[in-house]
């Protein structure tokens, strides 16, 4: 009963979440499970696409990238590139793409964005660059307001990545942000995406299940 009544409340507050998106000139998208935010998706990037991502547990967990490698999208895979400088160009190249693959860190109920990163490829490229983004997040990351959302990005998603990652830095440890300065961190760059001054660049996918951190 309980998930029967959390499902019906993520729906309710999908509405609202969509709404805020709407008057911050991004598209809201509401899907029941991730058979159906799979599906958006596809229908959001066209034929012929050049698609890049950055990293996310909610995109690898949808198999988005594998659903495009099978369509007549071109997917440019970033984790190929050997070296360095191998790295840079794959990382220009998305810079330069169609359409660009996420997640969000955390959200508020009125439709901004909150996001941190460690290089800041990911973070740039929802500000700039491809032509569009396409985002998937999972209602779990729906916080009250900015300084919730902030919060939660920052204690259980960072520290989640950092585990995943295998690094060495302190939030591995104690479970939570320990506003570390390492020279490991992936906390590097903060994005607030308050307003897109480009309309119709930015489409989010809330999906009622828990996808990602």
């Amino acid at each position: 009963m309980r998930d029967v009544n959390l499902r019906n409340r993520n729906r309710l507050l999908s509405e609202r979440v969509i709404k805020g998106l709407e008057s911050r000139h991004m598209h809201g998208y509401y899907a029941e499970n991730a058979d159906e935010a799979l599906k958006i998706a596809l229908d959001l990037i066209p034929e012929g696409s050049s698609v890049g991502y950055g990293g996310s547990m909610t995109i690898d967990a949808l198999g988005l990238k594998e659903a495009l490698e099978n369509g007549n999208r071109r997917l440019i895979r970033r984790e190929l590139a050997k070296t360095p400088e191998e790295q840079r160009a794959v990382y220009k190249e998305i810079y330069g793409a169609d359409v660009f693959l996420s997640s969000s860190n955390a959200m508020t109920e009125d439709g901004m964005l909150v996001n941190i990163d460690g290089s800041g490829n990911r973070v740039s490229c929802i500000c700039f660059g491809p032509s569009k983004v396409v985002m998937v997040v999972g209602m779990q990351k729906i916080q009250k307001d900015l300084d919730s959302a902030m919060k939660y990005a920052r204690n259980t998603v960072a520290p989640a990545n950092n585990i995943h990652l295998g690094l060495p830095n302190p939030c591995t440890k104690t479970g939570t942000c320990m506003n570390c300065l390492s020279p490991d961190s992936i906390c590097s760059q903060f994005l607030v995406t308050r307003v897109s001054r480009f309309p119709d660049r930015i489409h989010v996918i809330l999906v009622n299940e828990e996808l990602g951190y």
